[in-house]
């Protein structure tokens, strides 16, 4: 996986940066703490420039994020919550859960988009219940840019500064990566496998 990043980003230049970063938010097969940093390797070898390279993944990851926060605003929570009454296993979701977490968005919204973006896995699924909460569109895009500038420059940097140790950190991020998939698929398995509808949609 390393390889094809490396060769991605290399053939396609700021293209493939901001390709794999909207791809890692609509669906993450490859998580941002993997492709930025090699990213900010090419940028300390000299093949990219470092703010072209963090504007690209920043763009890359707020144009894949904005497909959830429609797919959030288009479903609705009253259809979610029927969905989750049918097909709650596969979501591994119920329709009380769902009422949690607009309760806790309502309360923390614009935040906890910031925050939001900078965290694994909630960085991808915040979008949605923005879209539930129709929170307004200027909102979530200035919230959106801040935490995703933030974070995807300090991957870069952090990339740039080891850039030096290329090749050994060409051994770690590999098997790391398959690790973070494999973790992410297990996690799902283990809730699919022992969840437990607790109450019907409304």
């Amino acid at each position: 996986m390393f390889d094809w990043v490396v060769s991605t980003i290399d053939s396609w230049g700021y293209a493939g940066v901001f390709l794999l970063m909207v791809a890692e938010n609509v669906f993450p097969p490859i998580p941002s703490e993997i492709i930025m940093p090699l990213a900010g390797f090419l940028a300390g070898r000299g093949d990219l420039s470092l703010g072209l390279t963090i504007a690209a993944g920043t763009l890359g990851s707020v144009v894949g994020t904005l497909m959830w926060y429609y797919i959030g605003m288009a479903i609705g929570e009253a259809r979610l919550k029927r969905f989750a009454a049918r097909h709650g296993r596969l979501l591994t979701l119920t329709p009380a859960d769902i009422d949690m977490a607009r309760d806790w968005f309502d309360r923390h919204g614009a935040a906890a988009v910031f925050a939001g973006r900078m965290l694994p896995t909630i960085r991808t699924l915040i979008s949605v219940p923005a879209g539930l909460s129709r929170m307004p569109f200027w909102k979530f895009m200035i919230y959106t840019i801040m935490g995703s500038a933030i974070w995807t420059g300090m991957l870069t940097l952090g990339g740039l500064v080891l850039h030096e140790n290329y090749a050994l950190v060409a051994d770690y991020v590999d098997p790391l990566s398959k690790l973070v998939v494999l973790t992410v698929v297990g996690i799902y398995v283990y809730r699919v496998v022992t969840w437990k509808p607790t109450e019907k949609a409304n």
